[in-house]
């Protein structure tokens, strides 16, 4: 009794100094995630750092807004293209039109910029939401930083590359063709012009950022790929109505034409939510067989586009469908 007593009064003290809870004993397995867990902040600590991340994404923004100034003039050129082309394409005369004395400056020189510089500081934009999030996470998801604001910055760009080149040139033509014919002739005003312009582009930048939502889903481990692949067809019938929100044009073709790229960007964010989970079970994708399997794909599509260049006079041209006879 003696000795249960004496072990006893050993280990309260060791449990007093440890709130009450056992320590880990040295079989026991240790919680990689309690060990590597996460920077605890109070409420207004949060305040402070979202205060501070803003200021620096707006400082950003600012550098790159006077980078912009300076070439606003060509940045103009390269906006009226997709007018031009479509005014062209159906007779008209390729000009836009000044309503208002200030509207020349008020759109080239000032939305403008700040639409170019919000492109060229998106990294570090995107840099400012991870750092402002990444205390939040476990020290191993925090190397995610790099790959984070390359691929989000890249599709966001990518976005607006997609739609310049494909949607809003195929929806802006549709939309001057309505009243040809029936003695409607457009006068397209530059700031109804660069509105709608500024939504599109915007618009599918902003899509296109889908596989990062996911990814960011799961790395908060609020959904898993089973859960959107049995969910799959919810989520693509809610992209079809994101799709006519964006699209410029009631046309079945031009819905299509934003409905099927978001498609794709779900499923490439399904699989990049899988290599997260691949990555938290200790395993690893086939890489190898992975890239074999793209580039036989690539050297029979070069083969398919030589041979419809060389023997069926197909030409590239640098607008969709990109491929003409």
């Amino acid at each position: 009794m003696a000795n249960g007593e004496d072990s006893s009064s050993t280990r309260l003290p060791a449990l007093a100094g440890t709130g009450g809870s056992v320590p880990p004993t040295a079989g026991s397995p240790v919680n990689d995630d309690e060990e590597e867990g996460m920077l605890r902040m109070s409420f207004l600590e949060h305040l402070e750092e979202l205060r501070s991340r803003i200021i620096r994404a707006l400082a950003g923004i600012g550098v790159a807004f006077v980078l912009s100034l300076t070439f606003s003039n060509e940045l103009w050129s390269f906006v009226c293209q997709p007018a031009v082309v479509a005014l062209k394409t159906l007779g008209y005369a390729p000009s836009l039109v000044q309503i208002t004395p200030m509207e020349s400056f008020n759109v080239i020189w000032v939305k403008l910029p700040i639409l170019c510089s919000v492109f060229l500081a998106s990294p570090w934009i995107l840099y400012q939401v991870w750092a402002f999030i990444a205390p939040g996470l476990y020290r191993r998801e925090r190397r995610w930083a790099v790959p984070f604001v390359l691929s989000s910055a890249g599709l966001f760009i990518l976005g607006g590359v997609f739609a310049y080149f494909v949607a809003f040139r195929f929806g802006l033509t549709f939309l001057l063709s309505i009243g040809r014919g029936n003695y409607v002739t457009p006068m397209v005003s530059i700031t109804e012009y660069f509105d709608l312009f500024v939504n599109v582009i915007l618009g599918v930048g902003l899509v296109f950022e889908l596989p990062v939502l996911i990814f960011f889903l799961t790395l908060l481990r609020i959904v898993t790929p089973g859960f959107l692949i049995n969910n799959s067809r919810y989520a693509i019938l809610l992209i079809f109505i994101v799709a006519a929100i964006v699209t410029p044009t009631p046309d079945v073709f031009n819905l299509m034409l934003f409905a099927t790229p978001m498609v794709m960007l779900f499923y490439v964010g399904i699989f990049a939510s899988y290599l997260l989970l691949l990555e938290r079970e200790g395993r690893r994708f086939p890489w190898q067989r992975a890239i074999t399997i793209v580039i036989a794909v690539l050297l029979l599509l070069s083969g398919a586009l030589y041979l419809a260049i060389t023997k069926y006079g197909f030409k590239l041209v640098p607008h969709w469908p990109f491929l003409l006879r």
